[in-house]
Parts: structure tokens; sequence; C-alpha cells
């Protein structure tokens, strides 16, 4: 299977379903290999922790301890619960490729799909 994704980190993306369902949010991280990406505020989850000594903290003074207790984080969210919203028409759309010349060279461009729209998706 391919590696490749057509939502990349900066993205504003949103949410097709789950809890989090039509809400939007800015891609954080892309993982190409798990095909998941990481939405900022969204679909969070509670982690418990035990508080742990710092490395390297001698130097600072006594034994310093970061806080445990829950901790409220983003989970990623696989690729194909997400959709990309296009900056132009401010709708969620798929994402298309055409590509583009730019100073003699052949430069891929991922475009919005939706009818009337077809703007440049990346800037």
């Amino acid at each position: 299977m391919a590696t490749s994704m057509r939502v990349k980190k900066g993205d504003l993306v949103q949410i097709l379903s789950g809890k989090d369902r039509g809400k939007q949010g800015r891609v954080i991280e892309a993982r190409p290999t798990e095909r998941r990406v990481i939405v900022e505020n969204l679909n969070i989850v509670k982690r418990h922790q035990r508080p742990r000594p710092i490395k390297d903290s001698s130097r600072m003074g006594g034994a310093q301890v970061a806080p445990g207790g829950i901790l409220e984080k983003a989970a990623p969210v696989d690729v194909s619960n997400v959709m990309v919203v296009c900056p132009v028409c401010k709708n969620p759309t798929r994402v298309g490729v055409h590509e583009k010349d730019i100073k003699g060279e052949l430069v891929r461009v991922r475009v919005c799909k939706r009818e009337g729209c077809g703007q440049e998706i990346d800037k």
C-alpha cells in the first residue's frame, strides 16, 4: 500500500466521523506509514501517568520530578476520517493533484475538487 497521503502537516481538516464529527482543526503531525494524522485539540483522550524523575536535573539542585496525574492529549485519527478544508471556498473537499509547469519544472500541486472552485490548496 502506498504511504503517500493527500493530507499534510498544517492543513485545516474537518472530522467526518466519531465523537468530534463536524469539528475543524489543524494537522499537528502526519504519519504516512500508519495512514493517520493528529489534529490539534480533537480526538482528545485521557492518559494516566505516574510522577517520574527528570533526567539531568542534578545540576539544577535537588532531584526534580515530572508531575503525574491524568493528562489529556490528542490521539491519532485515521486519514479516511478527515477531509481537507479548501482555503478558498471554505468547504471540506476531496483533493486532486495537477501537474503545473513552474520555471521549466513539472511540480505536483494539490487542488480542490469541488465544482466551481478548482483552486490550489498549496500556496
